[in-house]
């Protein structure tokens, strides 16, 4: 199996100031397949997202990670080191500046990521693009609106928009769904699946709720307590789960109908 990622033995820690290093993530080997979406699932406090942000270099001051190799597509990688990942955050209300217009935060990432002062009609003309890719409808007209005039679910559509601006080869998405109702998550979910195919993206998928990696993911990983207890394909975690956490997490999830397993 091809990796995008590889990383072993990666552990993070708390280091106070006066007092001994507290680990949160207890050396896991992690690995994200290449062209495949990955489900990683556990609990609030698991680690999910303290890994995510390890992999991104994006950890609070006082948090420190390391490992014994972190590779990229087979190259070896420092914390921090920029490479082509982007994020989905779990809350836009939160990740979007309300005085600021949808446009201009998609203008910006462009002009991030391009490192240079491009023509302002391109720069609109790409955004609004990326709009219609992630099915917004009236794309120019939401362009010039404030993230509080729209829905949630359109929300999180701009802040994918936002990400994928980014020209990502692998995209995070940690608990992108988690504010929507069950009608709107769904339709999200969809739309990161569809974007995956077509972009031919690598996809971690955070979430805390199995019935979220149903019919989605092709491999999932769960953590409890900064480890990861049981992972494999997709199929063998729900019809062979071994460990009791993740037979835990099965008993809670809803799988029922539209929620389960494809047939």
């Amino acid at each position: 199996m091809e990796a995008i990622i590889n990383i072993k033995n990666l552990r993070v820690e708390v280091k106070p100031k006066k007092a001994k290093p507290t680990p949160l993530i207890h050396g896991i080997d992690f690995v994200v397949p290449k062209g495949k979406i990955l489900g990683v699932i556990g609990e609030s406090g698991s680690g999910k997202s303290i890994t995510m942000k390890s992999i991104l270099g994006i950890l609070p001051p006082n948090l420190d990670a390391s490992a014994s190799s972190y590779q990229y597509n087979n190259q070896e990688q420092k914390f921090g080191e920029k490479l082509p990942i982007s994020m989905i955050s779990q809350d836009p209300m939160t990740a979007l500046n309300p005085v600021r217009t949808v446009g201009f935060h998609l203008s910006e990432v462009i002009k991030r990521r391009e490192k240079t002062n491009r023509n302002l009609k391109v720069i609109k003309a790409e955004a609004i693009q990326l709009l219609e890719l992630v099915g917004i409808n009236e794309p120019t007209k939401r362009y010039k609106q404030y993230p509080h005039e729209l829905s949630g679910g359109m929300r999180q559509r701009v802040m994918i928009a936002m990400a994928l601006l980014m020209k990502p080869e692998l995209l995070i998405a940690d608990e992108p769904t988690t504010a929507l109702d069950v009608t709107i998550q769904a339709q999200i979910l969809k739309l990161i699946k569809e974007l995956q195919v077509k972009n031919h993206l690598s996809v971690v998928l955070v979430t805390h709720d199995f019935g979220v990696v149903a019919g989605l993911c092709d491999f999932v990983k769960v953590m409890y307590e900064g480890k990861i207890v049981e992972e494999g394909l997709t199929d063998e975690i729900f019809y062979q789960p071994q460990h009791a956490y993740t037979k835990k997490l099965l008993a809670a999830a809803d799988l029922s109908d539209g929620g389960g397993r494809d047939e």
